[in-house]
């Protein structure tokens, strides 16, 4: 092009600076729900002014990333077709997709790219995930199964764990963790025992408040950038159905809902502030908790002080019209859940897409709508979605093969392995000492790892971690033994999810198996049994052909045979069991000399079991759950009430075969002197309690002191003993030390007929011991406060309300 002329240069600048200044001055400013300096409740009107039905829906609804098939990349699943089918108005949340790092950074970022750039308003998505012992996605730390974590009482192991998991999930771009459960656990025939922390409300109160903050980053409610929102579950119930079915009808009345099972959610909303809340699948007392105002608003909301957000379990809304049937139509479902107080519908939007054509016709739905998809946009803002960077997969890598992650993992393990019994004191066992060494059984060289759980790149089996423990100084033999079931793809994740149609094994080849571990076992000095359960047969039930719940406690299959034929032989026998609830030994339980509970212990599941039993750890863990002796003696649960077993069985007793609080170490501890503060004390003020503790054995070891309490004469009948305080206390050989407990009004309230929190005078008994069942007692008395409001109980003992 030729050059203009001089005169014309200065003409065609000013006429290009109008231009400029023409654009400048007639462009729309940007949204003010764009401006992160702005404040958040001002972006999150902004937003809601501008969206259609539409997208208010798709914002308080869910929806999948596709799993590539099996000659399918991540790439040609993820098509431009189905981002476009299934986000073209957004979305509020993604559910989980069972992908390794690279993978699963390359969907994540592909889906923010066009939720960001392909959508009118670029509102980004949650990615959802299920933290509940460690991420569960391939290459990601397995941690022990809850239930084994629970064992360890070690608050501060527990919260770094969860920390870990956290920054694992966050930096495979996950915001929200469907974790933790703290459902009270009543019958252990319910197959997601595994994933609760046991069968007391205020233990699982302090652990559940524990993972909250370590999954949220402390306790203040804020969500840091390496940590993820947390989701407290199941409200409530769900831990007492009827059979241990799961989903079945609570039979619970409100007293009893109160002071068990939603007191773990009172505690931890009140100390760890929990981003999300979400109800459970069952009815209590005739109303679906999916469907329950009273619970969720007037009493989480309103009581409690919750103030997150309530998410739907998986399906739960459409239950309501196609299992419970308290409504008859989808859309009559969401309009239900959105009025008893639940703000987003997971995993996909089969009952919120219903009132997409109802939305501007009807005030008060419209009202519910719109605050839901406030509370959802709050927390975006909160977690700073709208200015997230694209993902990186480099940290993820170097997290999922950290030293740190292992070394918890590993001490998580070592501290959840409880010992129920060491009879003649065969452990702690001495390398060399037995040249042959018999590892028999279907969990020998596995490492299960239980429901839920991620693919970890290194687990470590019971028999590589012996083998790796003993060195050359000993011959470690191996047999199978027996199946457990019919089937078993040794990998975790895969009976969990996959596998369906579970039977017993073939009787024909466990036979074979049998006979194949007695030649193992009598050339061996010792025998170690690996027995108990696995991914398929105790599980999360969800489909007729996807069962996971057990009318039986027994050892499934051929496993007590085998243990029987091999005690048969006159070996020395360890039992060593990997499961997710308690079982049932019968007579195995009095024969067998040793026993040691490792859960589902983890990807450290091996070495943790070399440790204890080898004595490089000494076993420290306590039960949270009860065993029963059989499943006629259900329930095992050592909160009682006064008056709730006057007469034992014929022929049995009714006390638990281990009871809950129970564990032996390789040394002894003594308690003695236990002392009040003083022998009364008011309404409104603290009391502290403690006693001598002395490790009177040859070992260092740890403790775990429990502080249990009993309210002697109350106006409405309470359990015999609770829980209400505990300590870690390690201790030297031959060390002493004094241990002190402070008792808070709170732990002397209840809920009185009026279902108001009171503290009632009298006497009361505190009792401090090693389990539920050894403990020193004594006495101090409560005595009105002058000061504080009197209600009147009908048998006319005077009450202080507690709040």
């Amino acid at each position: 092009m030729p050059a203009l002329p001089s005169p014309l240069r200065p003409v065609l600048l000013a006429f290009t600076c109008s231009l400029l200044a023409l654009r400048l001055f007639s462009a729309e400013p940007a949204p003010l729900y764009q401006n992160p300096a702005a404040p958040i409740d001002a972006r999150v009107n902004d937003l809601v002014a501008r969206m259609t039905p539409q997208e208010k829906i798709a914002q308080i609804t869910s929806h999948w990333i596709p799993t590539p098939k099996k000659d399918q990349t991540i790439a040609q699943a993820l098509t431009p077709e189905f981002l476009e089918k299934t986000f073209a108005s957004g979305i509020g949340s993604i559910g989980p997709c069972h992908l390794g790092i690279d993978d699963e950074i390359f969907a994540r970022n592909r889906v923010k790219e066009f939720l960001k750039t392909k959508t009118r308003l670029g509102i980004p998505a949650f990615f959802h995930d299920e933290l509940c012992h460690g991420l569960m996605k391939p290459e990601a730390t397995s941690f022990p199964a809850p239930i084994g974590l629970a064992c360890t009482w070690n608050e501060e192991l527990i919260e770094k764990l969860y920390a870990m998991s956290a920054r694992e999930a966050r930096a495979r771009g996950t915001h929200h963790a469907l974790t933790p459960v703290v459902d009270v656990t009543l019958d252990p025939r319910w197959g997601r025992t595994e994933e609760t922390l046991g069968e007391d409300p205020y233990l699982n109160g302090r652990l559940g408040t524990a993972i909250i903050r370590g999954l949220q980053g402390g306790a203040t409610g804020e969500i840091g950038p390496q940590s993820v929102m947390a989701t407290l579950k199941h409200l409530a119930g769900h831990g007492a159905s009827e059979g241990g079915l799961n989903r079945s009808p609570a039979h619970i009345g409100p007293i009893e809902l109160r002071e068990t099972h939603i007191a773990p959610f009172a505690t931890i909303i009140r100390d760890a502030k929990p981003a999300t809340i979400m109800p459970s699948y069952n009815e209590v007392d005739g109303i679906p908790s999916h469907a329950n105002r009273a619970m969720l608003q007037d009493l989480v909301r309103g009581e409690y002080g919750f103030k997150g957000l309530f998410v739907s379990d998986y399906d739960g809304v459409a239950h309501l019209f196609k299992d419970h049937r308290v409504v008859s139509t989808a859309a009559e479902a969401a309009r239900l859940t959105l009025e008893s107080g639940v703000q987003m519908e997971l995993p996909i939007p089969e009952t919120f897409s219903q009132l997409i054509p109802l939305l501007g016709k009807d005030a008060a739905l419209d009202k519910l709508v719109d605050d839901a998809v406030r509370a959802v946009l709050r927390w975006k803002f909160q977690l700073g979605l709208f200015e997230e960077k694209p993902l990186e997969a480099a940290p993820a890598h170097a997290l999922a093969k950290s030293d740190e992650s292992r070394a918890l993992a590993l001490q998580a393990a070592c501290e959840s392995i409880v010992l129920l019994k060491n009879d003649g004191g065969l452990l702690p066992l001495t390398v060399g000492a037995h040249k042959r060494i018999a590892v028999i059984g279907p969990n020998a060289d596995i490492a299960r790892l239980g429901g839920y759980s991620g693919v970890p790149l290194q687990p470590v089996s019971l028999l590589e971690g012996l083998r790796a423990r003993v060195g050359n100084q000993a011959e470690i033999l191996h047999a199978e033994g027996c199946k457990i079931a019919n089937k078993d793809a040794r990998d975790a994740y895969t009976n969990w999810k996959e596998l369906n149609d579970i039977a017993l094994a073939d009787p024909v080849e466990d036979q074979r198996l049998i006979t194949e571990a007695i030649t193992v076992a009598e050339k061996a000095d010792l025998v170690i049994l690996a027995l108990g359960e696995n991914e398929v047969i105790s599980r999360e039930s969800w489909g007729k052909r996807k069962l996971g719940d057990l009318a039986s406690l027994d050892l499934v299959g051929a496993q007590s045979e085998l243990a029987r034929r091999i005690l048969a032989t006159g070996k020395p026998v360890i039992l060593y069991l990997s499961n997710g609830r308690p079982l049932s030994l019968g007579e195995l339980g009095d024969k067998i000399p040793v026993i040691l509970e490792g859960w589902y212990a983890g990807q450290e599941t091996g070495r943790a079991a070399a440790e204890i039993l080898f004595g490089d750890t000494n076993p420290s863990g306590k039960l949270t759950i009860s065993f029963p002796r059989t499943v006629g003696h259900l329930p095992a649960q050592y909160r009682r009430k006064p008056y709730s077993a006057p007469y034992t069985y014929m022929f049995s007793t009714h006390e638990a075969q281990y009871p809950f609080g129970f564990g032996l170490s390789y040394t002894t501890f003594a308690y003695s002197n236990l002392r009040v503060e003083k022998p009364t004390i008011t309404t409104t003020e603290n009391l502290r309690v403690s006693i001598d503790l002395k490790n009177t054995g040859t070992r260092d070891g740890v403790e775990i002191a429990q502080l249990y309490l009993r309210d002697e004469v109350s106006s409405v009948t309470r359990p015999v003993m609770e829980l209400r305080g505990f300590q870690r206390v390690a201790l030297k050989a031959g060390e002493s030390k004094t241990i002190t407990f402070e008792l808070t009004p709170e732990a002397l309230a209840f809920y009185n007929r009026d279902l108001k929190r009171v503290i009632e005078p009298g006497a009361f008994t505190v009792m401090i011991g090693g389990s539920s069942v050894q403990t020193q007692n004594a006495r101090f008395e409560v005595l009105t406060n002058p000061d504080a409001p009197k209600n009147s109980a009908s048998n006319s003992k005077s009450q202080t309300q507690h709040d």
